[in-house]
């Protein structure tokens, strides 16, 4: 059993940055490929960065593409979301998932995730 906590959302500017962090607890942190999702008001999470277990790949939604980085340091079972240039549409609670079924993977499903932490909330405002 994996626990994820997120933390580092808060409220920001356009076009200011925010990084995210996911520290993992009680699994081994590099089995795992892990994904980054975004849920705002009643829709359904929707990816927003996955990157494989060695770091070593990396895939973005569009609207991430150039502005968002993840990036793992397993040494400290953490993952990071960096935002730059952030947008009001980037607002929502952001979520970090865990995927030990295929770690050299990168995948956009929510249902490919084993494991979810309870998320953290940024705001953009205009």
């Amino acid at each position: 059993q994996v626990r994820l906590v997120e933390s580092g959302g808060g409220l920001m500017q356009a076009g200011g940055s925010l990084r995210l962090s996911c520290a993992a607890s009680g699994g081994s942190f590099s089995r795992y490929a892990m994904g980054w999702f975004r849920q705002t008001g009643g829709k359904e999470r929707e990816f927003v960065a996955a990157i494989t277990w060695s770091g070593r790949s990396t895939l973005y939604t569009d609207s991430a593409k150039g502005r968002f980085t993840i990036s793992r340091d397993n040494a400290k079972n953490t993952v990071y979301l960096q935002m730059n240039s952030l947008r009001p549409e980037d607002t929502g609670v952001y979520y970090c998932a865990a995927d030990g079924t295929r770690p050299t993977a990168t995948r956009r499903r929510e249902a490919e995730y084993d494991y979810w932490g309870q998320g953290t909330q940024v705001t953009v405002s205009s």
